[in-house]
């Protein structure tokens, strides 16, 4: 009895995972384990999203001065929308939202080099603006939206 619930209780590495201590992120996808192009750390991309939220609010404010009459849900959609926009045109261009560039990270497609393109950004985009998606993440520090866009944070510098 105690072997079999030694399966289950006993986590990851009972149950067949190898629990390697000396796991690399982005060890399974090719990349390097340290320097350009190996797998952003997490609190970069934390720093990176708050960023972009920051960036999101200050150009939602600027549109919302222009308005007369403003509601606090007009106010709150034209920050997220301005948000989604400079996430989806910036990623899908260059591979980097303003947030990104600060902190020295990209976003690039596993199978090729390079900016995401529109639809993996569009995609991507609309799973972290839930949010949630973005914090359930594997060993290879990808998030759902991530993974659903076949996309990767990479360090930059």
């Amino acid at each position: 009895m105690a072997r079999w619930t030694g399966t289950w209780l006993s986590g990851s590495a009972a149950g067949g995972a190898q629990g390697d201590d000396s796991f690399v992120p982005g060890s399974r996808l090719g990349l390097p384990s340290a320097g350009p192009g190996s797998v952003a750390s997490t609190l970069r991309r934390v720093v990176a999203f708050l960023l972009d939220l920051a960036v999101g609010v200050l150009i939602g404010g600027v549109v919302v001065l222009f308005l007369a009459d403003v509601s606090p849900l007009q106010r709150s959609l034209a920050n997220n929308l301005a948000f989604a926009l400079q996430m989806v045109v910036l990623q899908a261009l260059t591979g980097q939202s303003m947030g990104m560039r600060l902190v020295g990270i990209r976003v690039r497609r596993l199978a090729v080099d390079g900016p995401i393109g529109l639809l993996p950004a569009l995609l991507r985009t609309a799973l972290l603006a839930m949010l949630v998606p973005a914090l359930i993440f594997d060993r290879d520090r990808r998030g759902l939206h991530d993974r659903a866009a076949s996309t990767v944070v990479v360090d930059a510098r």
